[in-house]
C-alpha cells in the first residue's frame, strides 16, 4: 500500500501544485479563510466526505472506512499572515499585505491530495479518518476551538505536518516529547503625565521607568531562571511619545516569552509583574500587564506516534536530526487531549530560493516536497489504523 500510495501522490503533484499556488495567490488571516474553506468543502464534498463546520471559519471532514475501527486525525492550518510578499513569482499574491508566508497553503493542498487518496482507499481503511482544516493558527489558537468543541473528542491519534525552511528540502524530522515552546504576547503599560520636554519637572514621565524595565526583563532568564531549563523573554516593541520633544503620557512595551515548562512561564510573568511594578512605583508611574492574546503551550509529541510516525515518514523522506524549536504551534492544543506528533517536511533549498525564513517576504516552498508529503499524510491513516 505504501507503494501505491506513493504513486497514487505523484500522479497528482499538477493536482497539489495547483492547489497550492492558488491559495498562495488567494490569502487570508485568521478566520477569514472563508474563500479557502470553500474550496475545501466542495472539494471534499465531491469526494463523499461527510462535512462539518469548525472554528469559524474551519471544516473537519469524516471518512468511515470499509470496516470499523479507531479513528485518526490529519491536520492542515488554512491562515495565512499580514505580510506583503517580495517574491517575483507567477502565485505571489494578489492581495496587498497578505501572504502565505509560512507554508499552510502548501499543508492545505498536501491534506487536500491526502482525501483523494484515502477516498479511493476506503474500503481497505479499517477504521474513520478525520480531516481537520483548521483556521486561526497564527495568533488565533484555532485548535484550542475545535478541541474546546469537543470535534475530536472521539479520537485515537493525531498528526500534522509543517513545511519547514530550516532544514533540507527531501528530509523529515520531529523529536518525541517537547518539540516547539509556548508563546505568550505580554504587554506594559506604563502610565505618567506627558508634557513638553523642556519642562521635565512639570510631568511625570513614564520613559523614564521603561527603560530601567527593559534592562531588568533581560535580566530575568541569567538571575531567575535555571540555565538547564530553555526560556526566552524579548520586548522588541515599545511605542513611546510621537515627537522629539514631547513627554508622552504613558509608554506601551510588548514582547514574548517562550518556555518548555509552565512553571517558568509563571515564574517570569510573576518577575516581569513585580519589575514593572516597583520600577513604575519608583518614579511615580503606574505599571499595568496583561496578557495580550491566546496562551499556546509547548507543543508535547507522543513517544509512541513520534516513533510510528518517523518509521512512516522515513519510506518517503531521509531523516534530519531537529533541534527544540521556541518557535510554537496551536497543535500544542491537540497534543494536550490526544496523543500524536507534528511533523516538519524539510523544503530548504538554496538554488530553488526556498531557503528563507518563516514569515519572511520571501518565504517559499519547495514544491517538488508537496507530492511526498500528501503521501505521508495518507500513509499515517492508513497505517495507523491498522495497528492493534
Amino acid at each position: 500500500m505504501k507503494d501505491k500510495i506513493l504513486e497514487s501522490s505523484k500522479e497528482l503533484e499538477p493536482y497539489i501544485i495547483a492547489m497550492r499556488r492558488d491559495f498562495h495567490k488567494h490569502p487570508e488571516i485568521k478566520f477569514k479563510e472563508k474563500r479557502t474553506s470553500k474550496i475545501v468543502k466542495e472539494e471534499l464534498e465531491n469526494l463523499g466526505y461527510s462535512i462539518e463546520p469548525t472554528a469559524e471559519t474551519g471544516i473537519i471532514a469524516t471518512l468511515e472506512g470499509g470496516c470499523k475501527g479507531k479513528t485518526v486525525a490529519l491536520r492542515a492550518d488554512m491562515d495565512a499572515l499580514e505580510l506583503q510578499e517580495e517574491n517575483d513569482v507567477p502565485y505571489k499574491s494578489r492581495i496587498d499585505g497578505k501572504m502565505h508566508a509560512c507554508g499552510h497553503d502548501a499543508h492545505t493542498a498536501m491534506l487536500l491530495g491526502a482525501a483523494k487518496i484515502l477516498s479511493e482507499i476506503k474500503d481497505d481503511i479499517k477504521g474513520t479518518v478525520k480531516l481537520v482544516f483548521q483556521p486561526g493558527e497564527e495568533g488565533g489558537a484555532g485548535a484550542k476551538k475545535i478541541i474546546d468543541e469537543g470535534k475530536l473528542e472521539d479520537v485515537d491519534a493525531i498528526f500534522g505536518i509543517h513545511i519547514w525552511a530550516y532544514i533540507p528540502s527531501g528530509t523529515i524530522a520531529t523529536l518525541p516529547g517537547p518539540v516547539m515552546s509556548s508563546s505568550d504576547h505580554f504587554r506594559i503599560t506604563i502610565k505618567g503625565d506627558g508634557g513638553h520636554a523642556a519642562y521635565p519637572y512639570q510631568t511625570t514621565d513614564p520613559t523614564i521607568p521603561s527603560n530601567a524595565i527593559y534592562d531588568a526583563i533581560q535580566k530575568v532568564i541569567t538571575s531567575n531562571i535555571d540555565p538547564l531549563s530553555p526560556a526566552v523573554i524579548k520586548t522588541p516593541k515599545i511605542k513611546t511619545s510621537d515627537a522629539y520633544n514631547v513627554i508622552p503620557d504613558s509608554v506601551v512595551m510588548d514582547g514574548t516569552i517562550r518556555t518548555f515548562d509552565l512553571d517558568v512561564r509563571e515564574k517570569i510573568i510573576e518577575r516581569i509583574k513585580q519589575i514593572s511594578d516597583h520600577y513604575s512605583k519608583a518614579w511615580d508611574c503606574e505599571a499595568e500587564f496583561n496578557l495580550e492574546r491566546n496562551h499556546y503551550p509547548p507543543t508535547v509529541n507522543s513517544d509512541e506516534m513520534t516513533d510510528f510516525a518517523i518509521d512512516i515518514g522515513t519510506k518517503y523522506f531521509e531523516e534530519e536530526e531537529f533541534k527544540k524549536q521556541m518557535g510554537a504551534e496551536d497543535f500544542s492544543f491537540y497534543l494536550q487531549e490526544i496523543p500524536g506528533c507534528l511533523l516538519f517536511i524539510g523544503s530548504g533549498n538554496e538554488e530553488k530560493g526556498t531557503d528563507h525564513p518563516h514569515h519572511h517576504p520571501k518565504f517559499d516552498v519547495d514544491e517538488e516536497q508537496l507530492y511526498k508529503g500528501t503521501a505521508l499524510y495518507a500513509n499515517l491513516a492508513f497505517e495507523y489504523l491498522k495497528l492493534d
